[in-house]
């Protein structure tokens, strides 16, 4: 089973990719973004097997933005690692975007994560030798793009999130919100179908971890994406599609959210 590595292009349509030819195994158009199923995950450790996951169900669908809350230790992070190809579960089933991940061989999903998914994490990331431009263009570039027609996306996307004239500046002249916004310009230059953030706003004070999260919120919606969002505050994840603890190896939906997890 063969992926063809994406075209070098600095922006495909949504569209356009829905025509590419995929993993055998895809489910229909309106079929869940994320659909996971009997998810386990265990770890040995000196002390004997910690089992972080136990038959975990999970399903997204196309155009929600799905909070996960849960006690520090709870497996947040590593289910977003498994979301997002980047992990392995011990067992169970796990599509996303159409694609079954057991399927892919480590190629495959690094193509697969350049071509679907933007990741934001509590800490940018950005490197520190770099501008801001060049640090959002750095997935077009990963990808084939040339730097010409990588740096005019990334200047277009720091435009959309209110940095058009800090592009010229190295991450160390940036504020820690700015710094966030470049992070978060660079998981979406590829016009991925899934957004993954683990504790966005984590590192920032209140306000400005309110007026990140106000741009995620208008991205996820002017960009029609899927997210799913790792947090500890409780006030965000009230404010999103549906919010779900995940507790003794499972997602519980809280008060008021829609079941679609177990």
């Amino acid at each position: 089973m063969t992926i063809s590595p994406p075209a070098a292009a600095p922006r495909a349509t949504r569209a356009a990719r829905e025509t590419e030819s995929r993993v055998s195994g895809t489910a229909s158009d309106q079929a869940p973004v994320i659909q996971v199923q009997g998810l386990r995950k265990s770890y040995q450790t000196a002390r004997g097997p910690l089992h972080l996951f136990e038959d975990l169900d999970l399903e997204v669908q196309a155009g929600e933005l799905v909070a996960v809350v849960g006690q520090s230790g709870a497996g947040k992070s590593t289910l977003l690692h498994i979301l997002g190809a980047l992990d392995a579960p011990s067992s169970g089933t796990v599509y996303c975007a159409s694609t079954n991940l057991a399927t892919l061989t480590l190629r495959e999903a690094a193509i697969f994560r350049n071509r679907e998914i933007g990741y934001v994490w509590q800490f940018h990331y950005l490197l520190p030798e770099f501008t801001a431009e060049e640090n959002v263009a750095m997935p077009l570039l990963a990808r084939g793009v040339r730097k010409t027609d990588a740096l005019a996306s990334a200047a277009n996307w720091l435009r959309e999130v209110g940095l058009e004239d800090r592009g010229g500046h190295r991450p160390g002249e940036l504020s820690g919100g700015e710094q966030q916004r470049v992070a978060l310009a660079r998981a979406l230059v590829c016009s991925p179908r899934l957004l993954l953030a683990d504790e966005p706003t984590g590192d920032l004070d209140g306000a400005t971890a309110g007026r990140v999260f106000e741009l995620l919120e208008r991205l996820h919606a002017s960009h029609s994406l899927t997210s799913v969002l790792v947090t500890h505050n409780l006030d965000l994840a009230a404010r999103c599609t549906r919010s779900l603890r995940l507790e003794n190896g499972k997602l519980h939906a809280l008060a008021g959210a829609s079941p679609a997890a177990s």
